[in-house]
């Protein structure tokens, strides 16, 4: 089994919900960055955020 490569935080941090333009969190258990706002997450796939709507999930 091979390590995921982590997201960079610096990176991370700069980016904004593509729905609300609103600030993410970082879940780094879950490799997603949470939109509270947008109650979406968006995956985060071998340390690449994937900010489409479409591959985001909803949350409570």
């Amino acid at each position: 089994m091979t390590d995921e490569p982590k997201a960079d935080r610096r990176m991370l941090e700069a980016l904004v919900c593509p729905v609300s333009q609103g600030v993410l969190s970082y879940d780094a258990e879950k490799q997603e960055l949470v939109s509270k706002a947008a109650h979406l997450a968006f995956p985060i796939r071998n340390g690449i955020p994937i900010m489409l709507v479409d591959e985001a999930r909803e949350i409570a």
